[in-house]
């Protein structure tokens, strides 16, 4: 069974390279440019969240792990959050990322 990774980028074309590169590594990926899929994380149930800090309207990427990570239902998805912000190893560990690009 393929893992599930749910990935929201900023960037249409860097949302394209990294869901054709999960893909052809054999991950099953519901790519999205708005945090829309969180809403159905529960239904999608995936292994692993990939989200950019830098999501317009709404919440930034941060936020949305924070919530997975308080969530007791979501509690245990792994999140990865992307940026290219300097501080992104100190955001990654406040909002309690599992992992960080």
């Amino acid at each position: 069974m393929k893992k599930k990774v749910v990935l929201i980028q900023d960037n249409k074309d860097i949302l394209d390279i990294m869901d054709n590169v999960l893909e052809d590594e054999g991950f099953d990926v519901t790519p999205s440019l708005t945090t829309e899929p969180i809403d159905k994380i529960e239904e999608i149930d995936p292994d692993v969240v990939v989200i950019d800090d830098h999501i317009s309207g709404g919440k930034k990427g941060a936020e949305v792990i924070e919530d997975l990570k308080t969530d007791p239902q979501t509690e245990d998805i792994s999140a990865v959050l992307t940026s290219t912000s300097n501080n992104l190893p100190a955001k990654a560990a406040a909002c309690k990322a599992d992992d960080y690009i």
